[in-house]
Parts: C-alpha cells; structure tokens; sequence
C-alpha cells in the first residue's frame, strides 16, 4: 500500500473519526448475510473499525495504519486486530469466508491491485464472499483537501471488471455510480488468480486452469505436467510452483485464456475462448510486458489464429510480440523436456533479465 497514505492516516485517525463518519452502506448489511455462520470475515482497510462490528463474527479487522488499529477496540470490541499491507496478507490459503474491502484498494497504484487482489484469491475460500469499492475514473481528483497526501487510484468500470475477473472472482454485480465510486460483490472461484503486474519481461499464458490446479493453488501443477522443470531449465524462474515468487523476483507473470477451471480443455467452448482472448488482449494492452507466450498451440489456434505455428507470430497480441509454444502437458509427449525449454528460453530472451 502506498507508504504516504498510510502515515496520512497514521498522523490524523483522530481528526479521522471526528470528520469522516458517515451512515453504513446499504451494502454492508447484505454482505455479512451472505458469509456462512462461523466463518472469519475480514474487514480489510477496516479505518476505525465503524463497518467491522456489523459484519458478525469471527470478525479480523486489518489495516495498514497503528493508530486506526488502535481505535477499533471502541466500535468493534472483541474483533481480531491484525497490522498488515494489504499487499502482502498475513493468512494462509483459503482461511477467509469473506472480505468486505470498502475504499482501500483505491490507495494501491492501479498496476499493483491485480497481484493484491491474487493475494486475497489465495487466502479466501471457494465460495466466500467479495465486497469491493473504489474510485472511479469519472472523477479523477481528490477535492478533500482536510487530508491531502493520500494516493488514489482512478478505474474505468470495464478495466475493474477485468481485474476482478482475472484476479479469480465471479463478480455478481458492478456497479458504477455515475459520479464517484464503483462497488463490485463477488465470489471467490474456484480458479487461479493471474500473477501480473508493471515491469513483466514475460507473460505466459495458459489455455484453462484443471481443477487440479486450481485447487492447488498453481499452474501447471500436475505431477506429470513438463512446464516448472522446462521453466526452470530455460532460467525463467528461480523457484517452481510459486507463481506470486516468479513475478516479483522473475519479472515473469502468469495468466490464463479462459479463467474457468474444468477437469478437461475439451469442455470449453468458443465463446469463452473470444472472451477470453479479447480480455487478455486488454491486460496485455494496459500492463505492456515485454512479450507474451502462449503456452499450447491449440488454445492459440482456438482463441486467435487458427493457421498459428509454434514460434514468434507475424502479429503482436495487445501490442507485444507474441510467441507460440507446444503444450507443457505428459499427454503431449512426443515434444520432448528440452525442447519445451528451449521455447521457453527463445521466448524470454526477447526481453532479458535486467
């Protein structure tokens, strides 16, 4: 979370809570509803604490700032009190029921909430509730001038309904207000969130998560898939199975065409492919890494050009060189571990490491 903003509310929680109190959102009452009895909520960016006593409990009020934390006791008593960055949560894989995240993504740098985001995926349930609000675009400045210093992020609605999608969410609703604000409720899936972020040398990109993978929380994870040992012959990462590691130490992000898990490729249709394609082609647009590889010739063919073959293509994909490979998986097996390896490595020598 952007440094600056947190000593802002370091330095005036108490001016905070004497200027800033505002009714409860009708939102909040629907949320709580919706997270199973028993099962923690989190309050992430919890301020005061005035939302987190109405969301149940077990209830874990998080925020970056100590002198907010401290005022949480007073409107919540008996909430579980946590310091953290919201970029970098402090819980294991699927231990939240439910996030209610109401104006703290908007102190993330836009480019920095997709991995944020991928963060809370990994430490949410499947099936648990998702309430988010930000800042919308249609009003790019912050005329509250009695806290100045604070960093905001300004989202166009379609690009926020992009980033909950990859970030591994089914979005029940989005919502933008017209004049300030865009409010999302979702679901957590049962996918895999994208690793993505500024400065990618490489994006890869896989046809679907298997359920396998979804569950375990990485791609490429089946035991007798070829991918991490290839990634790791050709030197793009340093640490298998761990894509959040592979970005913020590799410059190497991680994506999917379709972000519905399925036991099988076979079961995807058409449309999911052109969806799909037309959202990753946004992300590659938006985010800009240095190139782009597909990671299946199948899943290219379906998704973009159905006379593609392996190598660089003729034409870039959201603006970026674009690289086609065979598929990683045991089934494919007649394409051997090096050659895997040595796509891998054409691909990333496009854009070394620096």
């Amino acid at each position: 979370m952007d440094r600056r903003t947190v000593e802002v509310y370091e330095q005036n929680a108490a001016d905070w809570v004497v200027h800033r109190k505002r009714p409860a959102p009708a939102a909040l009452a629907e949320f709580a509803a919706r997270v199973p009895r028993g099962e923690p909520r989190l309050d992430l960016g919890c301020g005061p604490g005035w939302h987190t006593g109405a969301l149940g409990t077990p209830v874990i009020a998080l925020d970056a700032a100590k002198a907010m934390l401290d005022l949480v006791e007073t409107n919540a008593p008996g909430s579980a009190r946590v310091q953290a960055d919201l970029e970098a949560l402090p819980f294991r894989r699927g231990t939240l029921g439910g996030t209610w995240a109401h104006k703290c993504y908007m102190h993330v740098a836009a480019e920095r909430v997709p991995l944020a985001l991928a963060d809370l995926h990994r430490s949410m349930s499947v099936g648990a509730a998702l309430h988010v609000q930000v800042t919308s675009d249609r009003k790019q400045e912050n005329i509250d001038d009695r806290f100045p210093g604070r960093h905001f992020s300004w989202w166009p609605v379609d690009r926020f309904a992009d980033v909950i999608a990859g970030a591994g969410f089914d979005a029940l609703s989005v919502v933008d207000d017209g004049e300030e604000w865009i409010d999302v409720e979702a679901t957590r899936a049962r996918t895999l969130p994208y690793t993505v972020g500024p400065g990618m040398r490489l994006l890869l990109v896989g046809l679907n998560p298997s359920e396998y993978s979804a569950d375990a929380g990485s791609g490429f994870a089946r035991p007798g898939n070829r991918f991490w040992p290839a990634a790791a012959a050709a030197g793009l990462v340093t640490r298998t199975h761990d894509p959040f590691h592979a970005l913020r130490v590799d410059g190497i992000g991680m994506t999917d065409l379709v972000k519905r898990a399925t036991p099988r490729a076979d079961e995807l249709t058409r449309e999911e492919f052109r969806l799909g394609a037309a959202r990753l082609e946004r992300l590659v647009a938006w985010l800009e890494p240095g190139a782009v590889c597909f990671v299946g010739l199948s899943g290219y063919r379906e998704a973009v050009d159905r006379k593609a073959k392996s190598g660089w293509q003729p034409q870039p994909f959201g603006g970026r060189p674009a690289y086609v490979m065979p598929n990683t998986s045991g089934v494919n097996g007649h394409v051997k571990p090096a050659e895997l390896a040595d796509h891998l490595h054409t691909a990333a020598a496009a854009t070394p490491r620096t």
